[in-house]
């Protein structure tokens, strides 16, 4: 079986605006945190986005244009030797689309990946900056870590979680 890194998008690998990115000029990629991403991925770890993009039932923005914010994302981390192997979104809003399984809190885009890609979810980890991504990856039996919006990713802080029992594990930031 595989392990994953599974990882919220706005706030974790783009900076965090507390609004919709509508246009690829307003996509900050948070180039620091592909070096901890990238031990990772070298060491076998799948790197899968999980993003709730509830702006395209909204008509805020595109799937063209999320598709162009992923692109760059993506190319961002291959520069530097490290795949994103998927970016699933959920492209509904429960004010325009009603429930769905897939908007996280929900565990759908990971279960998805899971059976995709035929992840382990307990040698997986979420990374997100919110508390429904933890509670979407506790859904889907994997452990969650909370950081704080921008934060960077503490690989040592990861490897501790992969190794240990917690489902949920705040980073020092958000302790405090």
């Amino acid at each position: 079986m595989n392990k994953a890194i599974f990882l919220d998008r706005d706030g974790v690998l783009n900076h965090e605006i507390y609004d919709y990115i509508t246009k690829l000029e307003d996509f900050e990629i948070l180039e620091y945190q592909i070096a901890p991403l990238k031990k990772l991925y070298d060491e076998g770890y799948l790197l899968i986005i999980i993003t709730n993009q509830g702006g395209i039932a909204q008509n805020r923005y595109t799937q063209e244009t999320l598709s162009e914010m992923h692109k760059a994302l993506g190319l961002s981390f291959e520069k530097q030797g490290a795949f994103i192997k998927h970016a699933y979104y959920c492209p509904h809003h429960p004010t325009v689309s009603g429930e769905c399984n897939c908007r996280k809190p929900k565990s759908g885009m990971l279960l998805e990946a899971i059976a995709t890609y035929n992840i382990d979810p307990a040698q997986s980890v979420m990374i997100g900056d919110k508390p429904r991504d933890v509670e979407a990856a506790n859904g889907a039996g994997v452990k969650g870590i909370l950081i704080a919006p921008d934060e960077q990713i503490d690989y040592d802080l990861v490897k501790q979680v992969l190794a240990g029992s917690e489902f949920e594990v705040l980073s020092e930031k958000m302790k405090s």
